[in-house]
């Protein structure tokens, strides 16, 4: 399901896009799943149908989705693009981190720990 925060500084476009990569990558939509259209999900979503269609735009340039005309849109065979649209601020954030002076041990354990977290949460634990 795609959820997106209005009040956040990341472009709802991008949003989009995250998620749809998110799903993809959990697995929730596989190859050649047919996604809803750029209509009915600014209707859902309460947005603009012209946010949707760029954020599609977006997916297909990098071909994570493809478009099949008077049908829709439809999940590509994802190569690393998908892994790379989703890691792509985490990366940069690392740059920067390194380049302030945080050491790369410091980083990965904040990578465990975080994931650590993820994985109670999802355990129910929390």
């Amino acid at each position: 399901m795609i959820t997106i925060d209005v009040t956040g500084r990341v472009p709802i476009y991008e949003q989009i896009c995250k998620s749809i990569c998110s799903e993809i990558s959990k697995g929730i939509l596989k190859e050649n799943d047919k996604i809803p259209s750029a209509r009915a999900l600014a209707k859902e979503l309460g947005i603009n149908p012209n946010t949707i269609a760029k954020a599609y735009a977006a997916l297909e340039r990098d071909g994570i989705i493809y478009s099949v005309a008077g049908r829709g849109c439809f999940v590509a065979e994802h190569g690393g693009m998908v892994g790379e649209r989703l890691t792509y601020d985490f990366k940069q954030k690392t740059i920067e981190a390194l380049e302030a002076g945080v050491d790369a041990d410091t980083l990965i354990e904040i990578v465990r720990q975080q994931a650590k977290c993820l994985e109670e949460k999802n355990n129910g634990e929390i």
